[in-house]
Order: structure tokens, then C-alpha cells, then sequence
């Protein structure tokens, strides 16, 4: 693993920990942290020994507020509806093919969890993590139009996740709305909230919960369900014995019936 600059990163017992370690810029991502993110979601693509990913963010602030405005340049003396850095308005290198996880390819599950504050772009990330944990104080918003930017790509990742007049209303507002912790879990965006001094436990439970099950299963279900997503149920449907024949492995799910069958009592918890 090369030296970080901006993130954090541990691995043990097939979980692997990636923390946006920005925090004096509220976990923004700058040019560096995009490079760093798409690095080590590629590398993650084959390290055998990480089964199960966890992404948050340093400090207690925020989670991740989206792309380091300073560092794109100034929006004086542009071409009509250029951006900084580029000449033409066709001309845009969209961040989410370097922060985003399933955007590089990297089908092992990633847990979100967020203490914080989780604003604009940070939904390229929350659109493609599995499952959002949040702290109670955590916040989320879209303040592009109120700073005179068109809120797309962000509200489109969310759309997945989402009704639709709910990412409809959290883009139109922008600024002058927040979505509490709780409403996202109402809504559905988030699965569990925890107090914030929980919020780690409580991820590393899940994390390792996935991590210690079959991982050729794992893969298969997260690959199987995004599938779902994009395609028509009908589609979807015809591709499913696809993914439950490559996902299983014949020693996996021989222990996985004697278990079932021996009549092995699992210590869940009820959420």
C-alpha cells in the first residue's frame, strides 16, 4: 500500500477501514484524494485478504462535503458555460469515475458510515456504497442551486436510493434544507441510526458480519442486485441463475447446509 495524503486505511480480519482524513476541509475531495480513492478501489479489486469495505470520514463534522471548490480555479473570464480548467461546456472529467467504488469496479461490499455533515458531491459516494450507517447528528444536503450551480449528477445517484420527490426537493432547496439522520432512515437513504459514539461498533458489527460469510456469495448478491437496478425486473430475473450458479461454491454451500441442518444457533441481533 503506497503512503496516503488524504486518507486513512487499515485492514484486519477481512475488513477493510478507508477514512477521508480531510477534516479541516470537512473531508472535501481535492485532486490528490480523487487520485488516492480510484487507486485504492482498483487495489482493493484484488486483495483476496479484504472481504468488506468501510468508508467514513475523519472527525465528527462531517462525513464528506463534495468537491474542494478551492482548488478548481475561478469561474471569472470563462467561456459560456465552461468550467474551471476546461475551454469548451462539453469538457468535464466527472469525479465520480475516480471517488466512486462501483464506478471502478469494485463489486465487494462498501458500508458507509456517516458522522456528520454529507453535502453535494458526497452522494457520488453514497450513491454507490451497499448500505448507509448514520450517526444521530449526521446531516444531509444538496446546496448547488443555491450557489448557482445545477444540482445532476449527485441527485441522479441518489435517485437509486431514493422516492423521487424527496431528491427532488433536497436539490431544489439546496442550502436552506437539511435532512435529519432520522428522515433519511424514514426515506430509506440510511439503514440504521446509532448514537455517534456507537457508530463504529455498530459498522464494524455489520462489516464483519459480511466479511466472515462466503465471499463468492457475497460478491454475487451485491453484483446480482445492483443488476437489478438497471435493468427491468424481467431482465434481471432471466440473469439471476447466472449469479447463483457462478456465486456458488460447492465446499461453501456443503458447510453452509451441515450447518443449517445440525441445527447451529446464530447470535443475531434484531435491528
Amino acid at each position: 500500500m503506497p503512503e496516503l495524503e488524504t486518507l486513512l486505511y487499515d485492514e484486519s480480519d477481512g475488513v477493510a477501514w478507508v477514512t477521508l482524513n480531510r477534516p479541516e476541509a470537512l473531508n472535501a475531495f481535492d485532486t490528490t484524494m480523487q487520485r488516492e480513492l480510484r487507486a485504492l478501489w482498483s487495489g482493493l479489486r484484488t486483495n483476496d485478504d479484504v472481504r468488506c469495505v468501510v468508508l467514513t470520514g475523519a472527525g465528527d463534522r462531517a462525513f464528506c462535503t463534495g468537491l474542494d471548490r478551492e482548488g478548481i480555479g475561478s469561474f471569472e473570464d470563462l467561456p459560456p458555460g465552461a468550467l474551471p480548467g476546461y475551454n469548451t461546456p462539453w469538457d468535464f472529467d466527472d469525479p465520480g469515475k475516480s471517488v466512486c467504488p462501483k464506478s471502478n469496479d469494485l463489486w465487494k461490499p462498501v458500508v458507509a458510515a456517516v458522522n456528520g455533515m454529507a453535502c453535494g458531491g458526497a452522494f457520488y459516494l453514497l450513491g454507490e456504497v451497499d448500505f448507509i450507517i448514520a450517526a444521530e447528528h449526521a446531516t444531509f444536503f444538496d446546496p448547488h442551486v443555491t450557489y448557482g450551480m445545477p444540482a445532476a449528477f449527485e441527485p441522479i445517484f441518489l435517485l437509486r436510493k431514493l422516492p423521487f420527490q424527496e431528491v427532488m426537493r433536497l436539490s431544489l432547496l439546496g442550502a436552506h434544507e437539511r435532512l435529519s439522520a432520522e428522515r433519511a432512515h424514514q426515506v430509506g437513504l440510511v439503514s440504521e441510526v446509532v448514537p455517534a459514539d456507537e457508530l463504529r461498533d455498530r459498522t464494524r458489527w455489520a462489516a464483519q458480519v459480511i466479511a466472515d460469510q462466503p465471499a463468492l456469495a457475497v460478491g454475487a448478491t451485491v453484483r446480482a442486485l445492483w443488476m437489478g437496478l438497471e435493468l427491468s425486473r424481467r431482465q434481471a430475473l432471466d440473469l439471476a441463475f447466472l449469479f447463483t450458479n457462478v456465486g456458488t461454491d460447492p465446499e461453501q454451500l456443503a458447510a453452509g447446509q451441515e450447518r443449517f441442518t445440525s441445527g447451529g444457533r446464530i447470535d443475531w441481533r434484531l435491528r
